[in-house]
């Protein structure tokens, strides 16, 4: 179903080349990424989003390559570079994405493409655009004398949807990641396209991860309504509950961690105080989680985390202030749009859940059909698990081998 439709030079250095014969004004490019443009005018504010630039030479002798300064456009959809001006005969024209390094093209710093076009192109041909799943769904089994007589298209792309969606939680590798620094605040905001966590952790000099964990030791309150002396929440003219803010997330921003059992009342960080790592939460001989009858879930010293559903965000414990910190969560996959790309070991099962979908929505289908696309709905899936889970058999021994080790006492 795929082919290699980019040579080396594009790929890899995301350039491609054409020569001028005076006449003709359009140039197509074939590069797997589409060309992104807002303006020609290097003076215009809007120049900086076009994901390309383009140069020329009458040599394409390296450092004789030019930033072209004249008139031009592109066709939507098509890629095609459209002059105002055929450029004369003989000379070379560049269309470079933009690249982290800035290409080889510009002289100067000014004249380089920089950006990341291109390395977002690396590794693309294992994955396949949800457009095209779409496109290739209605080929193959859309149409007179083939599993499915007529479906508009619009139905398709709501089901691919809610397959991406259902996929993502547990099956396709759609777990980003953020690296962010902690405030002083003690807050991040949630991602735009966030649904759930997967992992976060504090990286330290040596760019080592450290495991941050949930805590049961407080949350957040989502209303903080106002009462009077006797309890009773106040409203305002509007006859809303007046809100205040929350007291319980200032006593956990500002607690003094070696306190919950009072064997400490210095803000100190010597043994006694919060940042002591040696036992875990509370110093290294009093608090939560120590010694004898220690509760692994307290005995962490690399700091909580708690949602705060109420702001959209992320709190963290007072001793990840300033911390760097990487935060890997999951998407439902649709940030995107139909250019969504959907790993290739996963489109036989994207096809088959389309087949049940589809009929199971629809009357007067007998139900042994509907369970005969159910059931091979669900052996896909269980076979794209399989494949994206990556296990490698000797990965596998290499970590089986510590389970040899004797452990003296």
């Amino acid at each position: 179903m795929s082919l290699l439709t980019e040579n080396n030079r594009q790929y890899y250095e995301g350039a491609q080349g054409f020569l001028g014969d005076g006449t003709q004004t359009k140039f197509t490019t074939t590069f797997d990424t589409d060309l992104s443009y807002y303006s020609s005018d290097p003076t215009n504010v809007n120049f900086g989003e076009n994901n390309f630039k383009l140069y020329y030479s009458s040599t394409a002798v390296p450092g004789s390559w030019v930033e072209y300064g004249g008139v031009w456009s592109v066709e939507v959809n098509t890629n095609t570079i459209v002059f105002n001006v055929a450029p004369v005969n003989g000379l070379n024209i560049v269309c470079q994405l933009k690249k982290l390094d800035g290409g080889n093209y510009g002289k100067t710093v000014a004249d380089k493409a920089f950006g990341n076009t291109v390395e977002e192109n690396y590794g693309s041909y294992a994955y396949i655009k949800l457009n095209d799943i779409v496109n290739n769904f209605i080929t193959g089994f859309v149409g007179a004398g083939k599993l499915i007589q007529d479906v508009k298209r619009t139905d398709v792309i709501f089901h691919i949807k809610r397959a991406v969606q259902e996929f993502s939680y547990d099956t396709l590798r759609s777990v980003k990641s953020q690296e962010l620094t902690i405030p002083k605040g003690l807050s991040v905001i949630m991602p735009q396209d966030y649904v759930n966590y997967v992992e976060l952790s504090w990286v330290d000099t040596q760019g080592v991860k450290h495991i941050i964990y949930p805590t049961t030791l407080t949350s957040n309150p989502y209303t903080m309504p106002v009462q009077d002396t006797l309890g009773t929440p106040i409203q305002d003219t509007h006859d809303n509950n007046i809100t205040g803010t929350s007291i319980v997330e200032k006593r956990w921003r500002d607690n003094y961690l070696s306190d919950f059992n009072n064997t400490n009342t210095t803000n100190s960080l010597d043994a006694w105080g919060a940042y002591d790592y040696y036992y875990g939460y509370g110093g290294s001989l009093f608090g939560y989680g120590q010694l004898y009858g220690m509760s692994p879930e307290l005995a962490n010293a690399n700091g909580w985390f708690t949602i705060n559903d109420r702001e959209g965000k992320i709190s963290f414990s007072g001793n990840l202030a300033d911390k760097i910190i990487l935060f890997q969560y999951v998407s439902d996959g649709l940030a995107s749009d139909l250019e969504t790309r959907i790993p290739k070991m996963a489109e036989e099962a994207m096809y088959s859940y389309l087949k049940h979908a589809i009929l199971a929505s629809r009357i007067n289908q007998p139900e042994y059909v509907i369970q005969r696309f159910k059931k091979e709905a669900r052996a896909t899936l269980r076979n794209a698990k399989i494949r994206l889970s990556n296990l490698k058999a000797n990965e596998i021994v290499q970590t089986m081998r510590g389970k040899s080790k004797w452990i003296k006492t």
